[in-house]
């Protein structure tokens, strides 16, 4: 039983024993190959999506969603398995078949009593995904980890916390739109293309570009003693087209750049508030990380359904002072170089890069950007219509930074991150543009 205080209400969650779902059709046994890509970025991601409709409640929420999880195992049998090292000790799937785990659980309130559930909240929202008790590390985690939340309002959550080396934000989304469909009793829309070997490492490794997503940067502005002394604060800032547009007009009025996209705009922006909410020391180099989806960008593109990461992480690397110095532009245009950077030679040598080295990016003196903003978070069905609230539980790391979508069919974007407390006050300052 977990409890929550929400101001003078106590939201508790009364969880199940854990159980497994196996797929509902026998799978392939045996090793499953991860490919580099997928090494980067073992972390657990727990997300939640929020269902309720007016025409029905949630009895059976329980089962469809179990039943519809039984038949997307037979698809994606690789998260029946569990990970293991292999014996060139990577990571890997032992695809054992043992299933996915499935918890059922029960809220003691509505899902209007819970304050704004748009907002990532560990705390609260925590409580909707089950944790594996005793794990010591990712290899004791299974891949998949599911619970089923009902409200006492007739509606439900699923809270999933998922291994990201499994699958990136649009496999993931693929993955819930497969199982929403299967629970309905529909063809699977996109079956998954599973086999990761067409990104393995060339042998030898051919290392064509540097790399400087891995260099790890001297810390000379102090900010850990801040991140040490302070709380740290979690806040969202919305950005509708209109700021969107004024952004845009601000990084082209010195002529510089000729075009720029939404992500390219706001990216430089928030990059060069960072830097001034942290008091940077002009001298201190400041790194922004960000994933560019390789699916089309390689030779030949990744096949449709593609299930694994065919994201690459490309970089930015300045001292504070230039960037702040610096016009507006001259960060987008740092943006537009890196995106430019993530070529096929460029991925499959960093893919290469991986193999020979093992290293694994930095993120001292890093801001690292992660876009949900396109993901098809809406289009998830259960049979309950789409969810009316999705996203992430809370931010995986202290330097990550989160575009999330606002609103189906709106050009608005939401953006998360947490500071402490003294660089919140002077962020929110920078973000009244």
């Amino acid at each position: 039983m977990a409890d929550v205080s929400n101001g003078t209400f106590e939201f508790s969650v009364s969880q199940g024993e854990p159980t497994r779902v196996l797929p509902a059709e026998e799978t392939e046994k045996g090793l499953y190959y991860l490919s580099n890509l997928d090494q980067n970025i073992a972390v657990i991601v727990r997300t939640i999506y929020f269902f309720k409709s007016e025409s029905k409640g949630n009895e059976d929420a329980v089962e469809v969603v179990k039943n519809g999880l039984s038949k997307i195992l037979v698809y994606h049998y690789p998260f029946a398995g569990r990970l293991t090292i292999s014996s060139e000790g990577k990571l890997i799937v032992d695809c054992t078949g043992e299933g996915a785990v499935f918890v059922e659980a029960e809220a003691n309130c509505g899902l209007e009593e819970m304050g704004d559930i748009k907002k990532p909240d560990p705390v609260t929202l925590g409580k909707l995904v089950y944790e594996t008790p005793g794990a010591q590390n990712l290899l004791e985690i299974p891949p998949l980890v599911i619970q089923v939340t009902k409200f006492k309002c007739g509606g439900f959550s699923i809270g999933m916390s998922m291994n990201h080396c499994m699958l990136d934000g649009i496999g993931a989304m693929e993955f819930m739109n497969g199982w929403g469909e299967v629970a309905r009793g529909l063809p699977l829309k996109i079956p998954p293309f599973l086999d990761r070997s067409i990104l393995k490492a060339r042998n030898p490794p051919l290392i064509e570009f540097s790399h400087h997503e891995f260099d790890e940067i001297e810390e000379i502005s102090n900010t850990a003693k801040l991140y040490e002394e302070e709380e740290m604060l979690y806040k969202s800032f919305l950005f509708d087209p209109d700021k969107l547009g004024q952004l845009k007009e601000k990084a082209m009025e010195d002529g510089v750049l000729s075009k720029c996209t939404t992500f390219q705009v706001l990216a430089g922006f928030i990059w060069r508030a960072r830097c001034q909410a942290l008091n940077l020391l002009p001298g201190q180099q400041t790194k922004l990380l960000f994933a560019v989806d390789g699916r089309q960008r390689f030779t030949p593109p990744l096949p449709e359904g593609y299930a694994g990461n065919g994201i690459v992480l490309t970089n930015s690397i300045v001292t504070a002072g230039e960037l702040l110095e610096k016009p507006l532009s001259f960060a987008v245009g740092l943006i537009q170089q890196a995106i430019k950077l993530a070529t096929d030679s460029y991925m499959r040598s960093a893919i290469d890069y991986f193999e020979a080295t093992r290293a694994r990016p930095s993120l001292a003196g890093t801001v690292l950007l992660t876009t949900w903003s396109k993901l098809s978070f809406y289009t998830i069905d259960f049979g309950w219509g789409e969810p009316i609230s999705s996203g992430p539980v809370a931010l995986p790391e202290k330097p990550v930074i989160l575009f999330l979508p606002q609103q189906k069919d709106t050009k608005s974007i939401s953006l998360l991150l947490g500071l402490p407390a003294s660089a919140m006050n002077i962020f929110e300052e920078l973000m009244q543009i």
